[in-house]
């Protein structure tokens, strides 16, 4: 194994010895650097947020009118039909489901902290990476 990396070695610096290094042509930095000039420059896109404020006005403006809605139409609601068909369903469905109060308090509280956790990790990466 031994004779034959030396063989190896031997064969490269024979190889090595008999080739000379090759040098660019005089004008080699210029031809790169013009190309390089050409290359279009790459355009920082504007933040533009997923969801417009036009979206979000009409997604708030829904909401109010649903609650709206449902806090003056009181006792109406019960008038639409599909509610009929699947309150007692839907009534007999969950009526075997009991919650601990930890878990109560769980899922009302963890929304909460996820939307006030949303907004900091917000205004930390803006923070961040201002432009």
């Amino acid at each position: 194994m031994k004779e034959n990396d030396k063989n190896i070695e031997n064969l490269i610096d024979r190889m090595m010895a008999e080739t000379t290094l090759e040098s660019p042509s005089i004008d080699f930095t210029s031809k790169i650097m013009s190309q390089v000039s050409v290359v279009e420059k790459s355009k920082i896109k504007a933040y533009s947020p997923l969801i417009s404020k036009s979206t979000w006005i009409f997604i708030g403006i829904c909401l109010i009118t649903l609650t709206i809605y449902s806090v003056y139409a009181g006792n109406n609601i019960s008038s639409f039909k599909i509610v009929d068909l699947y309150s007692d369903k839907a009534s007999s469905l969950f009526s075997s489901i009991h919650f601990s109060r930890n878990i109560l308090y769980a899922i009302l509280i963890v929304p909460f902290m996820i939307l006030i956790q949303i907004g900091l990790l917000k205004n930390y990466f803006d923070k961040k990476y201002q432009l």
